[in-house]
Parts: structure tokens; sequence; C-alpha cells
């Protein structure tokens, strides 16, 4: 009985203090709260494109992660044609019928952070990640509206670097595979990309959250290749006075995946592998640690 109860103790321990739906409006998102939500940070999380927030919960795993580690965590919904499965977010020059029908998204995330502090009595920290679309939309949000970002986290997704400047500061971490069909890392349409759309290059998302920080900037580089996966990976750090205001991790040989999760099942034959040398949800918590 000792060793069930340990066992049962170890289960609840893993598991979020409480998740619900809230409706705001016509639209929705889901949040998972630590045991004591009261001023914890707040992550907004969104998924990618034709994903939806308990897929993408449950894909990334990021949710127990992030509130194992004290934070909220809040998964928006973003709109579609096909009830509440198969959503996109309006990132500019993409994805799907959100673009098309230039939903406002940076509007519909800007109530969500307001709701969520408010219902919940969440602090003033608010952190956003995303993949692939909910990366472009992630990084877009942050630069559209830097005072209400404390950090933001991509992957496998770039923001429309053509159309869209950084407007302050923000610290930022991007995860890209070299090897990704959907969303290339040098950029342009992918062999696989589901739209027709002209990605920015991941060195130009990199760019564009550099340049409002100006000069004085130091980069350092390290490689972490511990696993026979098929891949390699390269952590470049760019530093103001000794703090990471930049990370780009670049995963050699990697597709378009969150590094840690599960592989979606749609994705083409021709895309890159799943790394084993990094977890996308221990990577973003440690960074977004160092930014409180």
């Amino acid at each position: 009985m000792r060793i069930v109860a340990v066992f049962l103790s170890l289960l609840l321990s893993a598991l979020p203090a409480s998740a619900e739906t809230v409706r705001l409006g016509d639209r929705s998102y889901e949040i998972q709260l630590p045991a004591e939500p009261r001023g914890a940070p707040l992550i907004l999380a969104l998924h990618g494109g034709g994903g939806n927030p308990v897929q993408f919960a449950r894909s990334s795993g990021f949710g127990r992660a992030a509130v194992k580690a004290g934070y909220a965590v809040v998964f928006p919904a973003g709109t579609g044609r096909r009830g509440d499965r198969l959503l996109t977010w309006n990132a500019g020059y993409c994805c799907a019928s959100a673009a098309r029908n230039r939903e406002d998204d940076l509007g519909f995330l800007a109530r969500v952070v307001k709701d969520a502090q408010g219902r919940f009595g969440l602090g003033a920290s608010v952190y956003l990640t995303g993949m692939s679309n909910g990366a472009m939309m992630a990084e877009t949000f942050a630069a559209r509206h830097p005072a209400l970002v404390t950090a933001v986290a991509a992957v496998s997704g770039t923001m429309d670097t053509g159309s869209i400047r950084v407007r302050e500061p923000v610290p930022a971490l991007i995860i890209h595979g070299t090897a990704d069909a959907m969303v290339p890392y040098a950029g342009g349409k992918g062999a696989s990309s589901l739209t027709r759309t002209e990605f920015a290059s991941v060195a130009s998302v990199v760019r564009a959250f550099l340049a409002p920080w100006g000069s004085g900037l130091e980069q350092t580089d390290r490689q972490i290749d511990r696993r026979d996966d098929g891949t390699s990976v390269t952590v470049t750090d760019y530093q103001k006075q000794g703090r990471v205001i930049l990370r780009l991790i670049t995963i050699e040989g990697g597709g378009h995946n969150w590094p840690g999760g599960r592989k979606a099942g749609r994705l083409p034959a021709n895309d890159g592998a799943v790394t084993q040398e990094i977890d996308a949800n221990a990577e973003i918590l440690r960074f977004f640690a160092t930014h409180p």
C-alpha cells in the first residue's frame, strides 16, 4: 500500500494543479495553473497551423513542464473553418484562412493576457512561445508589443521580417532545423510547405531581434552532439553586458518538429530528423528563467 501511495503522490505532483477552458467572446483559451497561481508568471503557448490548444499541449508536453516550474500556461485557440480543430494564426504572410480573413490575432492575444492576469491573479511577467505558424505569431506579437513581452521563444517558424520591425529590445530564443521541409532554415518556400509563402530566413529573424539592442554584442558558439540520431546542435549566444539576450539553437539535420515532443504524423517523409540532442521544453524554460 505504501508503494501505491508513493506512486500516486508522484503522479499527482506531475499533473497541473488545475486546468480549464475560458471563453473570451467568440474565441477561447485553455489554461493550466500551478498550485499557487497568484503572482505566477504567464506563458502563452501557440499551436501550429492546423493544430489546436489540446493537440499542442498533448504533443509538446509543454504545459506539464512549465506548470511544474511554477508558470501558468495558456494555450490560446486560433481560428479556422472546421470548428475548433484545424486552426491557424494571422502572422501576416501566413497562414490559411486566418491570414486571408485578416484576423486580429494581435488584439486577441493581448486580450488573453489581460483576461488571464485579471481572472487568475497572475504576475506581470509574460512569455510567448509557439510552433511553426504559432512561432511566427509569437515572434510577431513580441515585435509589435515588446512592452508586454518579457521574452519569446520560437520553434520551427519565422516571422515576416520583410514587413515587421522589432520595435524595442525583447530577449529571444530561436530553435530551428536545417532540414525543415516546411519552413526552410534559409528561407523561401519549403519543398513540402502547405502554403505558397516565401518564408523569411532564420538569419533575418536573428538580425531583426538583435537590431534594437544596438552595438556591443558578444557572440559565442558551442556544439552538442552526444546522440547517434543523425543530428547535431549548434548553440549561438549573443550577449550584452554578460547577459544572453538572444540564443539561436540550430539543429543540423533537424526537421519541422518540437524537439522532445511527438512528431506529427502528417509531416512529409522528406522532412528532417527529430533530434535527441535537446528538449525544446527544457531549453525554453531555461531561457525564460534567465529573464524574470
